[in-house]
């Protein structure tokens, strides 16, 4: 039982690390937490299905819907968190605006879709795979594959491309990187769509393995895959991940030891029992400034 549970959790966990790297992106940036970030992956999942309607093929409509979703990260910023920082606004200006642009974004999924719950194609065949006598599904392992996957290709591209090399200099200095030459606006767009795409993505996998979407799924997630992100270190993809995998698992084996109306509340449990001990998460560390 132990080790079902575990190989479920590991599945459910990347995904939600996926989710969380949005998170990490974006704060390690900008300094800021992006509290639209789970309304973006709402997004993504409506887009996917309302494309897939128009019968282009799930392939291409996931394909688009992760591009527009990306597109949808640029939009905030642009539209929202660009003219706060010219006017060099308080930080929490721009999380306060965050949080509207979630309920914005909510409720425009709502108006066009729909409050209800709609379904959601499967993915892959739901074939049976036995491990050492558990027992895992044919999607949980696709998610943990992709999932895996997609957050290497990010770990390659912020480490060891130009574009990478860039985010990594505004993340240090923005004045100094655009007193470099280098385009900051142009990298904050670019993280913002990465963010939104990894939403995408990350929503297209759970919105698979559990076949249903609705406006408000993002709310949820959005919060552990926040407490993910601040478990691990929140602006490092490492700590995401290990974050993400450490609420999965603890969530499904929460489930089954103390029942299914538990299991929301582990993340948050964990995340406070951590940062008691460690402030800065598992990987963080304490910010030293000079002055």
């Amino acid at each position: 039982m132990i080790l079902q549970q575990t190989l479920n959790g590991l599945a459910l966990g990347m995904a939600y690390a996926l989710v969380a790297v949005g998170y990490s992106l974006v704060f390690g940036i900008l300094r800021l937490v992006n509290f639209s970030h789970g309304s973006v992956y709402a997004f993504g999942a409506h887009m996917v299905i309302f494309l897939a309607g128009f019968h282009f093929g799930l392939v291409p409509a996931i394909v688009m819907g992760v591009i527009l979703t990306g597109l949808l990260g640029i939009l905030i910023d642009k539209m929202a968190l660009s003219p706060l920082r010219k006017k060099k606004s308080p930080g929490i200006s721009s999380l306060i605006t965050t949080i509207g642009i979630s309920y914005i974004i909510q409720n425009m999924l709502m108006m066009f879709f729909g409050s209800e719950k709609k379904p959601f194609p499967p993915l892959f065949k739901n074939n049976i795979i036995t491990i050492a006598g558990a027992k895992m599904n044919t999607m949980q392992l696709m998610m943990f594959l992709v999932s895996i996957l997609l957050l290497v290709v990010l770990s390659v591209l912020v480490k060891y491309t130009k574009i990478g090399l860039a985010m990594r200099s505004v993340e240090q200095s923005q004045v100094v990187s655009s007193l470099m030459g280098i385009n900051t606006n142009l990298v904050i767009a670019f993280t913002f769509f990465l963010g939104g795409a990894s939403a995408a993505i990350a929503s297209v996998l759970i919105s698979g393995y559990y076949q249903i979407v609705y406006p408000t799924m993002g709310f949820m997630i959005g919060l552990k895959a926040f407490a993910a992100a601040v478990l691990g270190g929140i602006g490092l993809f490492h700590g995401s991940i290990a974050g993400g995998l450490v609420i999965g698992v603890a969530e499904a084996l929460a489930a089954t030891i103390f029942g299914s109306a538990y299991r929301d509340s582990v993340a948050f449990i964990i995340l406070i029992l951590v940062l008691l001990v460690r402030p800065a998460g598992l990987f963080g560390k304490k910010g030293i400034e000079k002055v």
